[in-house]
């Protein structure tokens, strides 16, 4: 398995494809809700994949400050359910993190994050700064990382 990360114009159509193909797979027919999966964003977001046998096993898009909210973001987390509890989420986590550190330059970084997860983002750095909301009838909170040199 390989990890990539690209701009929207350097995906591949197939690649793009492959991407919302599992993007809409978990989001909107695993947890059933139906919302509008292409929002416009991917076109200015960075995509974090790893794959295997031409399947996207875990992705998630990482938006520059400015694009989603003040601040960079990750979102469209996600690991494919017959590669969960391998550890890919914490890889990808991980990468994505130092991604918008290192790459993008960014010291804070807002998610909007299942509540269910809040316990894994934790773990990352992340803080609650919203009381939980519903997202499409599932559970929500804002979270924030913010990094102190």
């Amino acid at each position: 398995m390989t990890w990539y990360i690209k701009r929207f114009d350097e995906l591949t159509s197939l690649e793009m494809y492959r991407i919302l193909q599992e993007r809409t797979a978990i989001f909107v027919v695993e947890q059933n809700c139906p919302y509008q999966e292409v929002d416009g964003k991917d076109l200015a977001s960075y995509h974090l994949y790893k794959e295997e046998n031409g399947e996207i096993v875990a992705y998630s898009r990482l938006l520059p400050a400015g694009i989603a909210y003040t601040e960079a973001s990750i979102g469209r987390v996600i690991v494919k359910r017959e590669y969960r509890g391998k550890g890919l989420a914490q890889e990808l986590f991980r990468k994505s993190i130092e991604f918008i550190q290192h790459e993008l330059e960014e010291d804070k970084i807002k998610i909007q994050a299942q509540h269910y997860l809040e316990k894994f983002y934790n773990s990352y750095g992340f803080e609650p700064i919203s009381d939980v909301y519903l997202e499409d009838d599932i559970p929500h909170i804002d979270m924030m990382r913010i990094t102190t040199t």
